[in-house]
């Protein structure tokens, strides 16, 4: 069965052949969509050809013209005409424009027409991003989705770009490979400007990147920047969610799920959802501390909303590895590490789903924001080497890491094109007792990669290193932010899930602003090896009761995968049986055949599988995607797009 499309828009040029592209834009049978839900919207050129179409299924469009300029906003919310009016009228150039949307929620794809030139741009931290790719008779089109592109293009699948998703995780500039050849993505923090004709030519000059966002200077103090962080949290909170009467959020138990449960109670919803999935562990604590949230919530106030906790029990929650054919009902821009989690994922949003719930909220991204990586404490060393030692002697003596290899891996000063060069190898993992403070985390080649796909894997990463430029100069706040931007890109394996079955899911810890926040602490104050999750825990003193802030712990669910290998291990034998990556001369089918009969074998234990499976099950999704483009979009007014 093809992939459902989740929402996309695409950006057209102003030529009669950009016309004929929007006739040929995929638009799948609706009726397979949750409640029928689709159908398409066109915001025109002044020419009355289309410039931007868009399938919105969840998302908003905002649009405003005045005159020769005009803007459109994509976001979780409608901005209303005043708003966009501000942010347009008087911007000058794009870099004014630029300075007025920093008072929105960072949310949104911002397409723009400014000085005869068209620009696009994603967000910073990677939760929305842009592709382009050259058509044959229309030029450089633009999308936020690159099997859209590919699709127009006739793009064919890149066997380099498939055998890297064969990783656990790409590091930047990596990550920006796209799975079809001739489609590009434009980096996080850049977007994209596509030059309008010269007077008197055809064609338009081709498109350029162009920077748009820079991490702020970490110069505030934790008070100050709790009390920021403090407000991006609450904004981005109230531009999913806010005027809404039913919503829900997945309660965990941990401090990030707890810190939006009481976020979202605090717009006031009528109804408010809470939904635990308790777990087999019973030395877990979450279920605990998700009861003692609900308690709190519920507390003694009068405004408060009607909640309801609804906990599914553990023997209901699928182990990971299950269904895997279902991961056919969404097409993801790539293959995701998490999607041999698809069933639980699916399980938790079908229940929010059946308690009315218009939005449901997640604590996606609070890990890679605010636990704190070791990295940090080289840049920590350049300018403050006592306190950097005082607070990384107490890491690695929590972490046991030995004295000498800590002291020269701090000392260590690799350039980053030399790191990523050699970020894969076929040695074994490091163990756990190996310090990290280099530009990331070396990995693994598999043992079931063929040699085919070690070589790719392998001139892919050389290649990268030859040009590579790290994120920022100093090399914990590149892991930092990179590792936020990775975190981005799995939450789409969420998001897609959530649109099949039509519930709108939100990360809202993936916003700019409350990234920008975060960054812009005292890096001594803002981690500690001492204090768990310090910012966030002070941000939200007077909005989470102090008792639910005192937790120190985190619970992981890894015997649940471990054991999935066991359940599912038939499932996982017909995956490998007619293997499309085997197909594709990157894996070695017999070999995982035997593993899959036997699941508790030492190379599963120190080699993930959960990206291989990942692959095949994107890739036969993505290998029959589309039904025939038999639709052709309605256009509407640039008033109506607004409303």
């Amino acid at each position: 069965m093809p992939g459902l499309l989740r929402d996309y828009f695409v950006v057209l040029p102003d030529s009669v052949a950009g016309h004929a592209v929007a006739g040929q834009l995929p638009v799948p049978d609706t009726t397979r969509t949750a409640g029928g839900a689709g159908g398409t919207l066109t915001v025109a050129h002044p020419s009355g050809r289309p410039w931007v179409v868009a399938r919105p299924l969840v998302r908003k469009v905002s649009h405003l013209r005045r005159g020769d300029d005009a803007l459109v906003l994509i976001g979780p919310d409608q901005v209303p005409e005043a708003v966009l009016a501000g942010l347009l009228e008087g911007a000058r150039d794009r870099a004014g424009l630029e300075r007025r949307l920093a008072r929105l929620p960072g949310l949104h794809h911002v397409i723009a027409h400014l000085s005869g030139a068209t620009w696009i741009r994603g967000t910073a931290s990677g939760l929305r991003r842009i592709y382009h790719a050259r058509h044959a008779e229309a030029g450089t089109i633009a999308s936020d989705r690159p099997a859209v592109l590919a699709h127009l293009t006739g793009a064919p699948l890149d066997d380099g770009a498939l055998a890297l998703r064969m990783l656990d995780f790409l590091p930047h500039p990596l990550s920006r490979r796209v799975l079809w050849r001739g489609v590009h993505e434009t980096g996080a923090g850049y977007g994209l400007a596509l030059p309008a004709a010269a007077p008197g030519t055809a064609a338009a000059p081709g498109p350029r990147e162009y920077r748009w966002w820079e991490p702020p200077p970490p110069e505030l103090s934790l008070a100050e920047g709790a009390r920021r962080l403090g407000d991006a949290v609450a904004a981005s909170v109230r531009a999913h969610i806010g005027g809404l009467d039913r919503i829900s959020c997945e309660l965990s138990g941990g401090l990030d799920s707890t810190t939006l449960t009481f976020a979202a109670r605090a717009t006031a919803p009528a109804e408010l959802s809470l939904l635990t999935v308790a777990a087999r562990d019973r030395y877990s604590e979450d279920e605990t501390w998700a009861r003692r949230a609900v308690e709190a919530a519920r507390g003694d106030r009068t405004d408060t909303p009607a909640l309801a906790h609804h906990i599914i029990p553990a023997d209901q929650a699928p182990y990971f590895y299950a269904d895997l054919t279902a991961t056919s009902a969404e097409l993801n821009d790539e293959p995701l590490p998490v999607a041999p989690g698809r069933a639980r994922a699916h399980l938790l949003l079908s229940r929010a789903h059946a308690t009315g719930s218009r939005y449901h909220l997640t604590g996606y991204g609070g890990d890679e924001l605010f636990l704190g990586l070791p990295h940090a404490y080289q840049d920590l060393f350049h300018g403050n080497p006592l306190t950097a030692w005082n607070h990384l002697s107490g890491l690695r003596h929590q972490l046991g890491w030995p004295l000498l290899p800590t002291l020269k891996a701090l000392l260590n000063r690799s350039t980053f094109p030399r790191w990523l060069a050699g970020a894969v190898t076929t040695e074994p993992q490091p163990v756990t007792r190996t310090p990290l403070l280099s530009w990331g985390v070396r990995q693994s080649l598999r043992p079931w990669f063929t040699d085919h796909a070690n070589a790719l894997i392998t001139e892919e990463f050389r290649a990268a290193a030859e040009q590579a430029e790290p994120i920022d100069r100093w090399r914990g706040r590149h892991v930092d932010i990179d590792a936020v931007r990775m975190g981005a890109r799995h939450f789409q394996a969420m998001e897609d899930v959530g649109m099949t079955i039509g519930l709108p899911v939100a990360a809202p810890f993936y916003d700019d602003r409350v990234l920008e926040a975060t960054l812009a602490v005292r890096l001594e104050e803002r981690i500690s090896p001492w204090r768990y999750k310090p910012l966030l825990v002070e941000a939200m003193r007077g909005v989470v009761p102090d008792a639910l802030l005192a937790r120190t712990t985190k619970d992981h669910m890894s015997s649940d995968e471990h054991q999935g290998l066991r359940e599912h291990a038939s499932e996982l034998a017909d995956l490998w049986t007619g293997s499309r990556l085997a197909e594709h001369g990157l894996v070695d089918a017999r070999h995982l055949l035997r593993l899959a009969a036997e699941p508790f074998s030492p190379v599963l234990v120190e080699h993930s599988i959960s990206s291989t499976v990942a692959g095949e099950t994107w890739l036969r999704t993505a290998e029959n995607a589309w039904p025939p483009p038999d639709r052709t979009p309605t256009t509407i007014s640039p008033s109506e797009a607004a409303r």
